[in-house]
């Protein structure tokens, strides 16, 4: 029997095949929100607050952002923070899972 090294998980795989891309970002520091465009014009949202570093960022500083890895990432100099699509991803299928916004969700008996 043969086994293969996969050096990527599936969201990395999903990433990679699909071709996903953080496209922009649009910080809302007063409703504590992060919208993130990928190139699929899909919107991920995330709160500003799970971030310790951008929640105590001043509005200025939450702006002055740049797309890394062909965006992949986000990466702020001034706060040395980076944020990843892969991440993103994680926590918006929690989301999904978990809170029962899944398109899939009213289609599932109980």
């Amino acid at each position: 029997m043969s086994t293969s090294v996969n050096d990527f998980d599936s969201l990395e795989r999903l990433i990679f095949e699909e071709g996903l891309r953080i496209q922009a970002i649009d910080i809302h520091k007063e409703l504590d929100l992060m919208l993130i465009i990928l190139n699929t014009k899909a919107i991920l949202r995330q709160s500003i607050s799970k971030y310790p570093l951008l929640k105590n960022a001043s509005q200025a500083q939450l702006s002055s952002y740049k797309l890394i890895s062909n965006g992949a990432g986000i990466h702020w100099h001034e706060l040395d923070e980076d944020l990843s699509l892969k991440g993103f991803l994680k926590d918006e299928i929690k989301r999904t899972v978990y809170n029962g916004d899944s398109p899939l969700s009213d289609k599932i008996v109980a």
